[in-house]
């Protein structure tokens, strides 16, 4: 029976019978079983003609209104009529309402796309839709299946990042009494760095076997057509490269080597201060004034500000002359990535590097010597940098929104429903869920 109300409605297999107004305002809506298919046993899948009796059910669905809608769906009991079937008798069920579900097919849907999709948390989903956590929770997961066994999308340019998570935890072995670390801080994340492709994916640790281990779970023919890959600088991501993706050419995020200068300065004011002064810094200290400014760029700092550190420290004598020439080389340093997306050819960028290098060699600061150590052995890599102009930015991006996430949550107890959470709203982008031009 098809009416207006059932079109309204708009639930697949049922159709509405009447509708009665309750004590507390609500509609109680009945139902009645509208597909023929319902009839059909589940474990045979031979239609029934004989009725045993009549079940009222009470499914919940989607809100409508603001007090929403009681369900009682009156349906019939059959006798299967096919002698070998273990299953003698059944009752009717419908794809959005299968037999023993209290909840209806598109609600369950809703609450998993309310996470997957929306971003929300389970526990505010559970609060707008009346339901339970556990409930929310296992409709999420099933959601989530589509984004996790969705084939890796082909990147052209791979960005690995590690975000911390959380405490490490160790368990003692019940035989031979030693402890062994169960779960690591550490989260390593695959990233579409140069698309809105968004997390690829995340293994927990972030050792050669952990990077190898994801890498092994991608198609063969990804890994051959991956071409670039950006990262921060440890050795350990380098060294599983090498091996799992031999043919890309790694790159060294600028933002990191920067941030290594920065480390140096600092670094070396605080050796220098105590060598001198034979205490920490003060406030009233030159070089403690000018810590701030000594980590901003000189195109940051205005002619004023540029006095304002350079003049005392110049005039302080041994301490003031280490943290200009240390500010020096880190200027050097920046000059030379700043040459990224320029254009430049292999003899402006060589001379750049020869100054700098130059620079670090004639001075006697052991902060500048490690520096220019360390650029040396990563060259390559930021050689790379400076020919593509690729970063890791995007990395760095996702490694917020994944904080924000468990922000929100209050931390995960679950790592695997942490790596779940984040793979989903990190992907929202490329799966056409966050849009920005239409907020």
């Amino acid at each position: 029976m098809v009416n207006d109300t059932t079109l309204l409605l708009d639930l697949d297999g049922v159709s509405v019978m009447w509708v009665e107004r309750c004590e507390d305002g609500g509609c109680r809506v009945h139902l009645a079983t509208a597909d023929a298919a319902a009839r059909a046993c589940p474990a045979c899948g031979v239609f029934a003609s004989r009725v045993k009796g009549s079940a009222t059910t009470r499914p919940r669905d989607l809100a409508y209104g603001e007090r929403g809608l009681e369900f009682v769906w009156h349906k019939r009991r059959w006798w299967c009529r096919e002698p070998a079937c273990p299953r003698k008798s059944f009752t009717e069920q419908i794809p959005q309402i299968p037999a023993g579900a209290r909840l209806t097919g598109r609600l369950r849907s809703a609450a998993g796309r309310r996470i997957r999709d929306a971003g929300s948390t389970v526990i505010q989903a559970a609060r707008d839709l009346h339901l339970s956590w556990p409930t929310v929770m296992d409709t999420f997961k099933a959601a989530a299946r589509q984004v996790v066994e969705a084939p890796p999308p082909e990147v052209e340019v791979l960005g690995i990042d590690e975000t911390r998570r959380g405490r490490p935890r160790w368990e003692q072995h019940p035989d031979s009494g030693m402890w062994q670390l169960t779960r690591d801080r550490w989260h390593t994340g695959f990233v579409d760095a140069h698309d809105c492709g968004g997390l690829l994916g995340q293994v927990e640790g972030r050792t050669v076997a952990d990077v190898l281990a994801w890498l092994a779970t991608t198609p063969l023919t990804w890994r051959k057509n991956g071409r670039h890959v950006a990262m921060d600088m440890p050795a350990t991501y380098r060294a599983a490269l090498r091996t799992g993706l031999p043919h890309a050419t790694v790159m060294v995020d600028h933002f990191h080597v920067v941030q290594l200068a920065n480390t140096m300065l600092s670094l070396a004011r605080r050796r220098t201060t105590a060598e001198i002064r034979g205490r920490r810094g003060r406030a009233t200290d030159p070089e403690w004034k000018a810590r701030r400014r000594l980590l901003r760029n000189r195109e940051d700092l205005t002619d004023e500000q540029f006095a304002k550190m350079w003049n005392p420290l110049l005039d302080e004598g041994k301490i003031g002359q280490t943290l200009l020439t240390a500010w020096i080389a880190k200027e050097s340093l920046c000059t030379l990535l700043s040459l990224a997306r320029t254009g430049a050819d292999r003899h402006r960028i060589g001379q750049a590097r020869y100054k700098f290098l130059t620079w670090c060699a004639d001075t006697d600061i052991p902060e500048v010597r490690t520096l220019a150590t360390a650029v040396g052995r990563w060259w390559n890599e930021i050689a790379a940098f400076i020919y593509t102009g690729h970063s890791n930015a995007k990395s760095e991006g996702i490694n917020r929104v994944i904080k924000l996430v468990a922000r929100a949550a209050f931390g995960f107890r679950n790592a695997t429903n942490q790596r779940l959470r984040t793979r989903c709203v990190t992907t929202r982008r490329a799966r056409g869920h966050l849009r920005t031009a239409q907020l």
